[in-house]
C-alpha cells in the first residue's frame, strides 16, 4: 500500500525528483522506479506522481509559459532549481486540476527558498503570479502572503 504524505512534502520530493531529472534523460516512468528503489527518505506517492505526470505530459506548453513570462532572460540562463520549481507550479497551476493556484504558488516560493539562492524565490513568486493573472486563476492571499 502507498504513503500518502502531507502535500507539502509530496511536491518537495516530486521537485527531487525532477531536479535530479536535470542531469540526465530518464524516461519518467524508469525515474520514479529507481526512486523508490533507491531514495526511501524521499518517496514518491500518488500526488507527487500527479505533479510531474502534469509537467511531463504538458512539458512544451508548460515550458512556453515560462518563456512567455521571461523579460530580458532565457530559459537557458535561469538556475536548475528555478526552473524546475517553475515547471511544476505551472503544471500544477495549469493542469493539476485542482485550482488552488495560490497553493502551488506559496509552496514553489518555499521550495525556492530552501533550495535556491538568496533571492532567487521573489523572481519565481512573480513569474508564477503573472501566469496566474493570464489565465484568470485567483492566486489570492496565498502568493501575496509569500511575498512577505
Amino acid at each position: 500500500m502507498e504513503n500518502i504524505l502531507p502535500r507539502r512534502e509530496a511536491r518537495e520530493n516530486a521537485f527531487l525528483l525532477a531536479f535530479s531529472q536535470t542531469f540526465g534523460d530518464i524516461p519518467l516512468a524508469e525515474a520514479i522506479i529507481n526512486h523508490e528503489e533507491n531514495d526511501e527518505e524521499h518517496p514518491v506517492d500518488g500526488f507527487s506522481k500527479h505533479l510531474l505526470n502534469a509537467y511531463y505530459d504538458h512539458s512544451a506548453e508548460v515550458d512556453d509559459e515560462i518563456r512567455a513570462h521571461l523579460r530580458n532572460w532565457t530559459m537557458e540562463r535561469l538556475p536548475r532549481v528555478s526552473l524546475t520549481v517553475l515547471r511544476l507550479a505551472i503544471a500544477e497551476m495549469l493542469f493539476g486540476g485542482e485550482n488552488k493556484p495560490g497553493v502551488a504558488i506559496n509552496e514553489a516560493v518555499e521550495l525556492t527558498k530552501k533550495y535556491g539562492a538568496d533571492e532567487d524565490y521573489q523572481f519565481v513568486n512573480g513569474l508564477l503570479g503573472a501566469v496566474a493573472r493570464d489565465h484568470g486563476l485567483d492566486a489570492g492571499a496565498a502568493a501575496e502572503q509569500a511575498e512577505q
